[in-house]
């Protein structure tokens, strides 16, 4: 059978659909095993895209702070990053109110280049950290005056950088003082697929423009717009975006989600906005669901949205009155436009969600396509604590009696694990064991597992088919200090902060 020539315009379409088939595959391989924000992604699931090595030792170490405190660490520091190409992005605190970013080689812990920032963190209890974002071949930090620098290339030692300003580069030339006096970015940036920048920032002081505390947004050409939280919520009395809230953004990536408060134990909404004008579609205020009352919002959390695969969004609130329910907070769940508020989790006020697919769960067999994980603590003498600290698996569309107030539904509980590690520090509380040291889990889809440490200094890998802690490698000799990231590399190592260090775990 003989073969016709194509037409030339049929073929030239043809070539052009291969191309960017071919761009499209590419494309997707480049980005396995990116970890690119707080998180993982601008939905904030948690979800590893490759899985996670074996614990068979500490590959290397490298500080991430290098002055800790003595004692107990009250410092939320910034989650490392992992690029494609398997460079660990590293936020490091080099002072009292100094930052810097580090790069290092993800096989051999080689440090590859640092870069200074104007970073300050924000007065809190627990001092917020450094959150950058990778957006392809950009990397964005926060610097000072709410500025962000990007630097290009963050796989190789030279990189050109940039500055970024949502509120205009002549504006901060006219004046550089007063914004590097008066204006501080006050959340990790979060970057959707098309490379926008969300994220939050105080004005603490007078600008020529008249900033006030807002919401920002920049695009990849450097365009900048700014939203005050009082136009936002509405409320006069609002005063700030949520300490160390990223930003979350839907997955089809039209809305952004973020929570606003009028300051630390206040009181606050969780705002929908549109995510190209950052018009509000729809704000909520933040209730209690057992008192019905307002939930109370802190400057030591490092709760973030979360958005489930459905559309639902998932955030942490501190409980009122506090504290009735142990200072366990809760995990406040509505679904994708915050019109119906659905089942809240026994636990919140400082963890940010994670997804895990319902196949995972071998125990489960109920309805939901996805579950959710969380931080479970039950603090040994607050209220009616026991200390029986636990990590959990919700079912988010289930109910049962909540564990502490039972007059209130919240989440079923699929399966948990309690902590191993006796605390010393309440000799009184039978069973009462170190708390899960996590404000993100990594969740493991490849081994059906979830990577978590703890104040016990361990990191363990929870297998979710036998309900098992199946691995764990000491980190330290184990500290008190306020909850800090977990993250899975491209190459499946794992990354974990203990005691002012990161650890890189594999085989």
């Amino acid at each position: 059978m003989s073969h016709l020539p194509l037409p030339a315009a049929f073929r030239r379409v043809l070539i052009t659909l291969v191309l960017v088939c071919l761009f499209t595959v590419q494309h997707s391989a480049a980005q396995t095993g990116l970890w690119a924000s707080h998180s993982h992604d601008a939905q904030h699931t948690g979800v590893s895209s490759v899985a996670a090595q074996p614990f068979g030792k500490i590959h290397w170490q490298v500080p991430v702070d290098l002055a800790p405190p003595t004692g107990e660490i009250f410092i939320h520091y910034g989650s490392p990053l992992v690029t494609a190409a398997n460079t660990v992005i590293v936020p490091v605190k080099t002072g009292p109110d100094k930052f810097r970013i580090e790069a290092h080689n993800g096989a051999t812990g080689a440090l590859l280049w640092k870069q200074s920032t104007g970073y300050t963190a924000p007065t809190a209890a627990f001092l917020p950290g450094l959150g950058p974002t990778l957006d392809g071949d950009r990397l964005l930090i926060p610097d000072n005056a709410g500025r962000v620098l990007v630097r290009k290339s963050p796989n190789f030692a030279k990189g050109k950088v940039s500055r970024l300003y949502f509120y205009g580069a002549a504006n901060y030339l006219a004046d550089p003082q007063a914004y590097q006096q008066n204006v501080l970015i006050n959340t990790p940036l979060t970057t959707d697929a098309k490379g926008n920048v969300f994220f939050g920032f105080l004005a603490v002081g007078p600008t020529p423009i008249g900033l006030q505390s807002g919401l920002a947004r920049i695009t990849p050409d450097g365009t900048g717009t700014w939203v005050t939280v009082t136009d936002l919520s509405g409320d006069p009395s609002i005063t700030e975006v949520s300490m160390s809230c990223a930003p979350a953004v839907s997955s089809d990536g039209s809305i952004v989600y973020v929570a606003v408060s009028s300051g630390d134990f206040g009181f606050g909404y969780l705002l929908a906005l549109n995510s190209r004008t950052l018009a509000v579609i729809n704000r909520v205020r933040l209730t209690d669901p057992a008192s019905g009352l307002d939930a109370l919002m802190t400057d030591e959390s490092s709760a973030t949205p979360t958005v489930g695969p459905d559309g639902d969004v998932y955030y942490g609130v501190l409980e009122n009155p506090f504290p009735d329910h142990n200072d366990r907070g809760w995990l406040l769940h509505f679904n994708s436009d915050l019109s119906q508020q659905k089942i809240p989790g026994s636990f919140g006020w400082d963890d940010t969600a994670s997804i895990v697919d319902a196949s995972l769960v071998a125990s489960y067999h109920g309805q939901s396509k996805y579950l959710v994980m969380t931080k479970y603590n039950n603090y040994a003498s607050v209220n009616t604590g026991d200390g029986h600290n636990r990590v959990a698996i919700l079912d988010p569309n289930a109910s049962q009696d909540d564990p502490v107030i039972p007059t209130t539904k919240v989440m079923r509980a699929v399966i948990t694990q309690l902590g191993r590690t006796r605390d010393p520090n309440f000799p009184t509380f039978p069973g009462a064991v170190r708390e899960w040291c996590i404000n993100t889990a990594a969740v493991d889809p490849f081994t059906k597992s979830v990577i978590v440490n703890s104040e016990d200094g361990k990191l363990y890998r929870w297998d979710l088919t036998t309900n098992k802690l199946s691995e764990v490698i000491k980190l330290s000799g184990g500290i008190g200090e306020a909850y800090t990231p977990t993250v899975i590399g491209a190459d499946g190592t794992v990354y974990a902060i203990n005691d002012a260090v990161l650890s890189a775990v594999g085989k």
